[in-house]
C-alpha cells in the first residue's frame, strides 16, 4: 500500500496505472467503506482511496472541528483490506487554485440538504471535481446514504470526465440504521433511538402505497417522531429516485429524511 501525500506522489504513483477505483472519504472509517473498497477492488485492476475531510462543505465550523479523526485507524484497515493507493493531501495540495467562476447550483436542485445547509453542496462539488481531475479515476465508487450528493455531482460534473460514477448500496447495522462516520459521535442508546426511527420510515413507506394524501400522512409522521423520540426533524419527503422532484408515487421514488439526535444530524432514505 503506497500512501501518498502529495500532488507528486500520486502523479508519480499513477503514470501507469489502467483502469483505476476512486473511493472519496473524509476518513473514520466504517463497514459501508469497506464495502465500496471491495466492490473497487472487484471491478478495477487498482483501488485508490482518499482521506480529506473537506472544509469547504461544511456549512457550520463546530461541524467541521468536531467531525470524527482517525487516521492510524484508517489506515490499518486499508492496509489490512490491501488497498493499493491512499491519498491523504492537505487542503493546500487540493484546493491549489482559485476558480474563475463560481460553482452554482440551481434553484430547482435546492432541495432536502441543499435546502438547509447553504453552500455544502457546491463545496462537495467543488471538491469531487478538484480529486477527480487529480486522480483520473476509470471508477468512483459512492454510498447511496448520500443519495442527493451523487445525483448532484453526476450532474454537475459527471460529462467533464471519461469516468463512471457507481452507485452502492446502503450498508445498515443490525438495527437498520445507515452508517455513518457521525454516529461515532452518539451514544448506544442515542443509536438506537435513531434506528427505531428508521424503523418507522420503513413501515411508513408500505403504508402509503396505496394513499392519496401522503403530504398529509408525511406532515403527521414528522409529528409522532419528534415526539416519540425526541428529535428534531428537518425534512420528511418523498421525492423521485430519477430527478429528486416531489412526488405522491411510491414507485421509483424514495422517502428522504435528515433529523437530529443530541445535536447529531444524521440522514437517510428508503
Amino acid at each position: 500500500m503506497k500512501i501518498l501525500l502529495n500532488n507528486n506522489d500520486l502523479n508519480k504513483a499513477l503514470i501507469r496505472v489502467h483502469n483505476l477505483g476512486f473511493v472519496p472519504t473524509m476518513g473514520s472509517l466504517h463497514k459501508g467503506h469497506i464495502s465500496l473498497i471491495k466492490k473497487s477492488k472487484i471491478n478495477c485492476n487498482k483501488t485508490l482511496v482518499s482521506i480529506f475531510v473537506n472544509p469547504s462543505q461544511f456549512n457550520n465550523k463546530l461541524d467541521f472541528k468536531k467531525y470524527p479523526r482517525n487516521k492510524k485507524k484508517d489506515l490499518k484497515i486499508l492496509k489490512e483490506l490491501k488497498v493499493d493507493f491512499v491519498f491523504t493531501p492537505k487542503t493546500s495540495q487540493i484546493y491549489n487554485f482559485k476558480r474563475k467562476i463560481k460553482i452554482k447550483i440551481r434553484e430547482k436542485d435546492k432541495v432536502l440538504c441543499a435546502k438547509f445547509r447553504k453552500g455544502h453542496f457546491e463545496g462537495v462539488i467543488d471538491v469531487m471535481d478538484r480529486l477527480t481531475k487529480l486522480i483520473k479515476p476509470n471508477k468512483i465508487f459512492m454510498g447511496e446514504k448520500d443519495y442527493q450528493q451523487i445525483y448532484l455531482i453526476k450532474k454537475y460534473i459527471d460529462k467533464k470526465y471519461r469516468n463512471k460514477i457507481i452507485n452502492c448500496k446502503t450498508i445498515r447495522d443490525k438495527n437498520q440504521l445507515a452508517l455513518s462516520s457521525r454516529n461515532k459521535l452518539l451514544k448506544k442508546k442515542d443509536l438506537l433511538r435513531a434506528s427505531k426511527i428508521i424503523k418507522n420510515l420503513k413501515i411508513l413507506k408500505k403504508k402509503i402505497k396505496n394513499k392519496t394524501n401522503i403530504v398529509k400522512i408525511m406532515n403527521n409522521e414528522i409529528k409522532i417522531l419528534e415526539k416519540t423520540y425526541q428529535t428534531k426533524v428537518e425534512y420528511l419527503e418523498m421525492r423521485t429516485k430519477k430527478n429528486l422532484k416531489k412526488t405522491k408515487k411510491i414507485n421509483n421514488s424514495k422517502i428522504f429524511i435528515a433529523f437530529y439526535i443530541n445535536g447529531i444530524r444524521l440522514i437517510d432514505n428508503i
